[in-house]
């Protein structure tokens, strides 16, 4: 597993920065751990617990959707999607997996707002899991540490 050498700490700028964390519930123990650790990296990073909003949705399909309900409603600046497909005997994982990614990416530059993408798009539980543990491996930490480093390269001086 490739994991990034990067250790970025800087705090957010924005106080009043309100992020969404949307979370698929397929493979849920994957994406809750996936979920936990985006928000405390948030936390973290100084996002305030009360800005960020979190929602479930039944699968990765319905993440582009409901970081749409959720921007065009005004309820959050940014959103970091968790799901995780797993490749299983048919195409179907191909079609989840893509229409998920460019949905989300689609979503982000329609509303001209950050939707990180903390899908995982695995072979098997154990890539999963090693993706969402509980350290610097995990990919929900990960989208929101990209998330913060984003949106400070565009805030200006503090």
């Amino acid at each position: 597993m490739q994991a990034s050498n990067r250790n970025y700490s800087t705090p957010v700028k924005d106080s009043k920065l309100r992020v969404a964390v949307i979370t698929a519930l397929f493979n849920e123990d994957i994406t809750q751990a996936l979920a936990a650790g985006a928000e405390n990296q948030l936390l973290e990073l100084g996002v305030a617990a009360g800005n960020i909003l979190k929602i479930s949705v039944p699968g990765a399909w319905e993440l582009p959707y409901a970081a749409a309900r959720v921007l065009s409603a005004d309820q959050a600046d940014a959103v970091v999607a968790c799901g995780c497909v797993v490749r299983g005997e048919t195409g179907h994982y191909d079609i989840v997996a893509n229409e998920s990614a460019s949905g989300l990416m689609r979503v982000g530059l329609d509303f001209r707002k950050p939707v990180m993408n903390a899908v995982l798009t695995v072979e098997n539980f154990d890539q999963a899991r090693a993706r969402a543990e509980a350290n610097e491996t995990n990919k929900g930490a990960e989208a929101s540490r990209s998330l913060v480093e984003l949106l400070n390269a565009f805030a200006g001086p503090a």
